[in-house]
């Protein structure tokens, strides 16, 4: 008889974590293998080329392309500052003088008389990509970064937004059941909070408002989530969004509570530099927001009897969580698992589950939409 396994959210004490830590283009590696670094550290930078702008200068100057060389104040390669003269006319008399300006600080890179254009370029924008988190360099990419490695403590969670942040875990919750008051968030400027089952948009916004790194919670409602960053967000990638703090959910969506293992992990973390990120995709490819609390200058092979659970067998009776819509989020029990493929919504034909929602009816779910829950 075939057996269905199907993938779950790491959620362990102790693992070996490996970063991969690149530049979006070639540039230059800092470390070598090796090396101890901090999250905080430069692994790697690069210098991207500023943005260039077209100035159609000699129609500004009222004058022949080819006759615009012969107006130059600045020469190609000079540098130049925002507003800063480029070329200007004589005028009649001394008056009437037209004239060209930067609209930005740059160089001055190339003046056609052909085209009648100048271009001025941008300074270079440095791009830097830091180990986030403490640990060990074991390989070098070449012109791109880095890899590093550790041991520690993982918890991913199903949905985030926002990037990476790294601060200090504080929990402001008494336990996983347990929302989170707006009144109990001070004094937590940069820290990573754990907030129990989850917050409304009071306590999110009073998080936020005290300069708080990241904020981990069961769940939220998505008109939370939708007034948080401001507009409607899909599932399929996140960890872009301009908000000014990181915000994980290890649950879903609703009003869930955090699985206790979650919460006594976290909690016995408490106090400890944690990295984390809310970058998410759901689909091909997939990444899970994710809490890494390395362990204090260990880095290496996992240890002899570490217990790490990525996964296992679906069978009727385990709890899953369904990870597609349009019940994203929601935990249920597999009630059944028919044997014959079934005919869903895309016209596909694959294997399904039947499953117990926890707050609803039986519902048909496609097996690749689900995950276990560790009990």
């Amino acid at each position: 008889m075939a057996v269905a396994y199907t993938p779950g959210l790491r959620v362990t004490a102790d693992t070996v974590v490996r970063q991969r830590r690149r530049l979006p283009t070639r540039g230059e590696v800092l470390v070598k293998v090796g090396d101890t670094v901090g999250a905080d550290d430069i692994v790697a930078r690069a210098e991207m080329p500023g943005n260039l702008h077209s100035l159609r200068a000699a129609e500004l100057l009222r004058v022949e392309p080819q006759e615009l060389p012969s107006h130059l104040i600045k020469q190609p390669g000079d540098a130049v500052q925002a507003g800063e003269l480029i070329a200007q006319t004589r005028g009649l008399w001394g008056l009437f003088k037209s004239e060209v300006r930067s609209p930005v600080a740059g160089t001055l890179e190339e003046v056609s008389g052909t085209s009648g254009r100048a271009r001025v370029r941008e300074h270079p924008r440095r791009i830097e990509v830091s180990a986030h988190i403490e640990g060990r360099v074991v390989e070098i990419i070449e012109g791109e970064g880095a890899v590093i490695e550790a041991r520690g403590a993982v918890v991913q969670g199903i949905f985030g937004v926002g990037g990476e942040r790294l601060g200090p875990l504080r929990l402001i919750a008494g336990g996983p059941d347990e929302m989170i008051r707006a009144d109990a968030i001070r004094d937590c400027e940069g820290c990573v909070l754990v907030g129990g089952a989850g917050a409304d948009g009071k306590g999110i916004g009073a998080a936020a408002e005290a300069g708080a790194a990241a904020l981990v919670v069961g769940a939220i409602r998505d008109r939370v989530l939708r007034e948080y960053v401001g507009y409607d967000i899909g599932v399929a990638i996140t960890g872009q969004e301009d908000v000014p703090m990181t915000l994980i959910l290890t649950e879903g969506f609703g009003e869930l509570p955090m699985a206790r293992r979650t919460w006594e992990l976290l909690e016995s973390l408490a106090g400890q530099l944690a990295s984390v990120n809310g970058a998410t995709q759901i689909r091909a490819g997939v990444i899970r927001p994710e809490i890494i609390v390395p362990r204090a200058g260990a880095a290496g092979s996992q240890a002899e009897g570490e217990r790490e659970w990525a996964g296992g067998e679906l069978k009727a009776g385990a709890r899953v969580r369904i990870i597609r819509e349009p019940h994203f989020g929601a935990l249920g029990k597999v009630t059944a698992l028919p044997p014959e493929l079934t005919d869903i919504e895309t016209e596909s034909r694959v294997r399904v589950a039947m499953v117990e929602l926890a707050a609803g009816p039986e519902v048909r779910v496609p097996r690749a939409n689900l995950e276990l829950i560790r009990e």
